[in-house]
């Protein structure tokens, strides 16, 4: 089936699952999960290759993935003394620290769902219209930014404003290396 009937067919059934009533909507829903089915096969059997998959939902694969790629980009965060540098500038400029998280957000969302690696469809998205993928992306990176640098002794929370802005800091490249080590292998 080709691709422009494939999107007209899950338009359709999306248009179809928000006019319906309750029962109706499961069973819409239904539909709408095996066309994804029916896709999936469809674009396994045509061999798209590493570049050409379609991503949906996220797992513990997911998480796997995301956690491998935010330690690549952030290890030399960690061992970079000039990450707490930025940290104390961060402390004195609250502005520039919101705007680097502001960034670190749209760069994320960019990679994940505009620059077009892969293929990402949301599915199920928590408070229905975040998209899990994004919340995992965030969190897994900036978790992994506050317990590297703790535990590493790179930071000291004795000085919470400079310990902050030093996690901030590697969050930028975390969060980039953990959405392209989650949707880089497809899956």
């Amino acid at each position: 089936m080709p691709e422009r009937e494939l999107d007209q067919l899950f338009d359709e059934l999306e248009a179809l699952e928000a006019a319906v009533d309750e029962d109706a909507r499961e069973r819409v829903a239904a539909a709408l999960d095996a066309a994804e089915d029916v896709e999936e096969e469809v674009a396994y059997l045509e061999d798209r290759g590493a570049f050409g998959n379609v991503i949906r939902g996220y797992d513990r694969a997911d998480v796997a993935e995301t956690f491998l790629g935010s330690l690549l980009f952030g290890v030399p965060m960690a061992v970079e003394g000039g990450t707490t540098e930025v940290g104390a500038f961060f402390a004195t400029h609250p502005a520039f620290l919101l705007g680097t998280v502001a960034a670190t957000l749209a760069v994320v969302y960019g990679v994940l769902y505009v620059a077009d690696f892969q293929d990402v469809r949301v599915k199920d998205p928590l408070f229905g219209f975040v998209p899990r993928r994004f919340v995992g992306v965030v969190a897994v990176s900036l978790s992994t930014a506050v317990v590297l640098l703790t535990a590493w002794g790179r930071i000291d929370w004795a000085d919470p404003a400079v310990a902050l802005g030093a996690c901030v800091a590697a969050f930028f490249p975390m969060a980039i290396g953990a959405a392209l080590g989650d949707i880089l292998p497809g899956s």
